[in-house]
């Protein structure tokens, strides 16, 4: 039956107009003042400037005075069913004491602490555990958000491949029990592993290329053969589902250049013909800074890291940071992901941008950073990433202008509007505000303390 049968219209969707002082709509170019938002159901239908833009009658008005307005953000790199430190005292204790049934609504509190700061979008990068994989209870918080029984931002889910004695394998301590299946070797039983991922319904393939800090293990390590690496390529894109990489050293970017990575995760260990290879495969990189960080570092020795792993966090800083100069400066597309997980807090993603611009980014490029390059990356630039009709009305209004001051960002108070598709979550603006979490953070008990 048609929409039309009968001679019934179509129910007309309903009309929000938001006002601001600035808007910086992720494209680069000079922000305009006095913006007018015209929103139609969950799209953008027009944008541009007071005076110019007819309002419609009985639209509803969100008024957002001087304030700034921009795309909803991304994090392309999360872990947010990772024991963090806003929720647990030790990450080693909380891993084998908290239930994976537990687990999820802390995942699904870890999401909507950072939606309150205006990520709108979350990649997760996965998780495992002393059970098992984790990939079906994080499925199973993004539906609850997809299907609306909680509210949440937009959540992709990442299905680990993990190799015997590799970087996510040795998460877990070396002696600690593995069930059967919980690994993969060779490249028939990674096959079989991506396909189970697919039947549980992961959004995207993660493999593991290198060594990394978090485990006991070196980071310039090998863990997958080239064949292995192939065969969870080709696997994901039989499915039509983008495969990521964790990668740390110029073996490993080459190993993904040759495989048809569709984008690596984490900037360590580079040379220049590794460098070079990126840039002309068009592959992406998110660098992963906050996780780097001394304030990161101090977080995880309060939760209980080895020695040895708070030695290599800090030891691989200065790399770090050299390696985004150099990745920069010749032209690989950078898009935001912080590696939040154990550490810092949840919430506190905005953190990364900051870094970019004490690294060499203008203020701008760190934004598009999380907007557009964010939605190219992960492919879904037709519905996001930008303020421009047609899209999704995710958007955020700031107090403050982080073209002057990204760190403006950082800050909860100045996040007073949270939008996706065109209904708001976050509303500081109105008589009566709006909020994701409750009890506020620093009111929870800590399950483990």
């Amino acid at each position: 039956m048609s929409k039309n049968e009968g001679g019934k219209k179509p129910a007309a969707e309903a009309v929000t107009v938001v006002k601001g002082g600035l808007l910086i709509d992720g494209n680069g170019g000079t922000p305009l003042k006095n913006p007018v938002i015209v929103i139609e159901g969950k799209r953008i239908k027009e944008v541009g400037v007071a005076g110019k833009v007819k309002v419609p009658k009985n639209a509803h008005i969100v008024d957002a005075g001087k304030l700034t307005l921009m795309p909803g953000l991304f994090d392309c790199h999360v872990h947010i069913a990772a024991y963090n430190t806003v929720s647990f005292a030790s990450y080693r204790i909380a891993m084998f004491e908290i239930s994976g049934q537990l687990q999820s609504f802390y995942t699904l509190y870890h999401a909507q602490l950072c939606f309150e700061m205006g990520f709108t979008t979350l990649r997760d990068m996965g998780r495992n555990n002393a059970r098992a994989n984790f990939a079906p209870e994080l499925c199973a918080v993004r539906d609850a958000i997809n299907n609306g029984i909680v509210p949440g931002p937009r959540l992709y889910v990442s299905g680990r491949i993990m190799t015997t004695s590799s970087h996510h394998d040795l998460n877990l301590p070396r002696a600690a029990y593995r069930h059967p299946g919980y690994t993969a070797d060779g490249p028939w039983n990674i096959r079989t592993a991506v396909r189970e991922h697919l039947r549980t319904g992961v959004d995207i393939i993660k493999t593991c290329v290198s060594g990394g800090a978090s485990a006991d293990e070196e980071g310039d390590t090998r863990n997958l053969t080239q064949e292995e690496l192939d065969a969870a390529v080709d696997e994901a894109h039989g499915f039509h589902k983008p495969c990521a990489a964790h990668c740390w050293t110029p073996l490993s970017h080459r190993m993904c250049v040759a495989s048809g990575m569709d984008t690596i995760e984490h900037m360590v260990y580079t040379d220049e013909e590794s460098t070079r290879m990126v840039v002309d495969a068009g592959i992406p990189v998110t660098p992963t800074l906050l996780h780097r960080t001394d304030r990161a570092i101090e977080v995880r020795k309060k939760m209980g890291s080895p020695n040895n792993v708070l030695k290599k966090m800090k030891d691989v800083q200065p790399i770090c940071y050299e390696s985004f100069k150099r990745m920069h400066q010749a032209g690989i597309k950078i898009f935001m992901g912080t590696d939040i997980q154990f550490d810092p807090e949840m919430g506190s993603n905005a953190a990364e941008l900051e870094l970019y611009v004490q690294l060499g980014m203008s203020q701008m490029e760190a934004i598009q950073t999380a907007t557009k390059n964010a939605a190219e990356a992960m492919k879904l630039d037709k519905d996001l990433g930008t303020l421009e009709a047609g899209k999704f009305a995710d958007i955020i209004a700031i107090n403050g202008n982080p073209l002057s001051n990204i760190a403006v960002l950082q800050k909860k108070d100045n996040i007073r509007l949270v939008m996706k598709e065109g209904k708001a979550y976050v509303d500081k603006l109105s008589d009566k505000p709006l909020y994701v979490v409750h009890p506020q953070p620093g009111k929870i008990k800590v399950a483990d303390a």
